[in-house]
């Protein structure tokens, strides 16, 4: 599984090993192109990609909401996997905070992770 903390400058990526057990960051793609995430998606095998949503802390979206929702739509065209949304709030804080206690990685990247982590526990909230 691949996640994705869009940005209009860079797009962190974080990938989970088959088990879904371990995330781990990879190399932001600056800029963010839907071809490199495709490029990304065939050489790692990934089989779903989840792309960050960002909401304010009362759950609302702006305009960088929208700006990822296309490109997940984007996405979906492009890829022959399914493609998702999954709330990204607080991530940058994580990433920040994993960074402090010495965490190795990009910014965008280590939000990627949080992302993941976050969709695979609710995944497995609800399926388990």
């Amino acid at each position: 599984m691949l996640a994705l903390d869009y940005g209009s400058a860079r797009c962190g990526c974080a990938i989970s090993d088959p088990t879904e057990t371990i995330v781990r960051p990879l190399e932001a793609l600056e800029p963010p192109d839907a071809k490199a995430v495709a490029d990304l998606v065939e050489r790692e095998g990934v089989e779903e990609v989840v792309v960050g949503l960002p909401r304010t802390l009362a759950g609302e979206e702006g305009a960088q909401a929208e700006l990822s929702r296309a490109f997940a739509a984007k996405l979906t065209e492009l890829l022959g996997v399914p493609v998702t949304t999954h709330d990204e709030r607080l991530t940058t804080r994580m990433a920040e905070r994993s960074l402090r206690q010495g965490a190795r990685g990009q910014p965008d990247s280590i939000a990627a992770a949080h992302l993941l982590e976050s969709y695979l526990a609710a995944r497995r909230g609800a399926n388990g």
